[in-house]
């Protein structure tokens, strides 16, 4: 939308009208001591042109590296016409679908969403998306700790193979609340949960949290975790990468009972890396669990007339209801994103999102057979993984090694040192469909020169 600035005359005309002398008198109530004096790192104004040239060599600065980072944010295939459609006027400034009968487009595209995903979880019911994937856990935590008749335990067990990320987002959304994570270790010779490790006598929790495939890439005993939580009286949160659900089991088929609530990062659906964001969490849930869910939902019905129409509907929101009984804050969604990503979703079928997943699983595995051939560099756990895979280097610092893989043009992986130091020199490196046999090789050819020291 245009930017249309007052003049002088249409300012002096309104503060004439509320009986203030200038702008500043309208903010008089505040103290002096709490009023910024100047924004000392904002410069000056540039023309457009000035910007536009500032932008277009910071943009060529970036260069355009082979990337082969995950943990989170992945660099897949986007289809010119996803973005092509998701930037007309009527999805790109649309915000929200307070009014029905003018909003039924949006409207049905968000239901239409809420179906691909339920189909894609296996679970009855998806909300119209979160923040992210990290606030979607968050909001899946609380959601378990409210939805658990059998508990009224605020414990929750959290894997350390969880995204670290999600692991300390969740933390601050919850720890005023009253709600405790506890930490359970992954196997180290697998990367994943042992199962048989958890014990008989877990005491009261309210949740199991399981990320699958789990931060290091590897695959967990999800049947077993999520038949132990039920029979310890907990609810199951999966945290999932959607793309991986083309493949593997979905978490409404786990175990006998499957998973109550799945979340996790929108991301790898048809948005693209654009410096951090925007990103978008989704989340399913049983129906036995609907009215906890937060968000909206966007449910189909018919009007008077039997023509089908789109409302929003089981709005569990401050905005709606009385606050007590409102299950989150969340006032809004990512929209645009969930825009994409139902593009993406609808453009590739079911067929095509088979496909990306199997070929980010085939690259991956060539790249770890072509690393793991070169002298100082071996496989860190032992257990099955999907499109990600960590490395342990020997007699070479992790971050030395990326940095001087950067200066030939790739994004080498993602040090796990920091994260988990009792790991030491590890690396976690991904690839997706994105990435070619000849990218895998120069990345190889590129490592194997670095190490050697030349």
């Amino acid at each position: 939308m245009p930017f249309i600035p007052h003049t002088e005359d249409e300012i002096a005309l309104m503060l004439k009208a509320v009986g203030a002398d200038d702008i500043e008198q309208l903010f008089d109530e505040i103290p002096a001591g709490l009023r910024a004096r100047g924004l000392d790192g904002v410069p000056e104004g540039l023309s457009e042109m000035a910007v536009s040239r500032l932008m277009g060599e910071r943009a060529a600065a970036c260069g355009a590296p082979l990337c082969f980072v995950g943990a989170g944010a992945y660099e897949h295939h986007v289809p010119a016409a996803i973005w092509e459609v998701a930037s007309r006027g009527e999805f790109y400034s649309a915000y929200t679908p307070y009014q029905a009968e003018a909003s039924q487009g949006t409207l049905q595209l968000i239901y239409e969403y809420q179906s691909m995903m339920t189909q894609l979880t296996a679970l009855d019911a998806s909300n119209a998306s979160l923040y992210d994937g990290a606030s979607a856990l968050a909001e899946a935590v609380l959601m378990a700790v409210r939805a658990n008749r059998r508990s009224r335990s605020r414990r929750i067990l959290m894997p350390r193979s969880v995204h670290p990320a999600y692991r300390r987002v969740v933390e601050v959304m919850v720890a005023s609340q009253g709600i405790t994570l506890e930490s359970i270790d992954y196997d180290p010779r697998t990367g994943a949960i042992d199962v048989a490790a958890l014990g008989n006598e877990p005491g009261d929790a309210a949740a199991l949290v399981v990320q699958h495939p789990n931060f290091f890439g590897g695959l967990e005993d999800v049947d077993g975790l999520t038949d132990w939580a039920h029979r310890h009286g907990m609810l199951m949160v999966a945290v999932c990468n959607p793309s991986s659900l083309a493949l593997l089991r979905p978490p409404g088929q786990w175990g006998q009972q499957g998973a109550d609530v799945a979340c996790g990062e929108g991301q790898p659906l048809g948005i693209p890396l654009s410096s951090g964001g925007p990103y978008f969490g989704y989340m399913c849930c049983r129906m036995e669990h609907i009215r906890q869910m937060p968000g909206r939902i966007v449910g189909r019905t018919v009007d008077r007339d039997g023509r089908q129409g789109f409302s929003l509907t089981l709005q569990a929101r401050e905005q709606h209801i009385r606050r007590s009984k409102a299950t989150s804050n969340i006032c809004t969604n990512q929209g645009l994103m969930v825009t994409a990503a139902t593009q993406y979703m609808a453009m590739l079928g079911a067929s095509g999102l088979r496909d990306v997943a199997a070929a980010s699983h085939a690259n991956t595995r060539a790249l770890l057979e072509r690393l793991t051939a070169i002298p100082g560099v071996s496989r860190l756990f032992s257990g099955p993984f999907f499109h990600e895979v960590a490395l342990r280097f020997e007699g070479h610092r992790t971050r030395d090694v990326l940095e001087r893989l950067a200066e030939d043009g790739i994004l080498g992986g993602y040090a796990l040192g920091e994260d988990y130091p009792e790991l030491g020199e590890a690396l976690l490196v991904c690839a997706t469909e994105t990435r070619t046999m000849d990218d895998i090789e120069r990345y190889a050819a590129v490592l194997r020169r670095i190490l050697k020291g030349e």
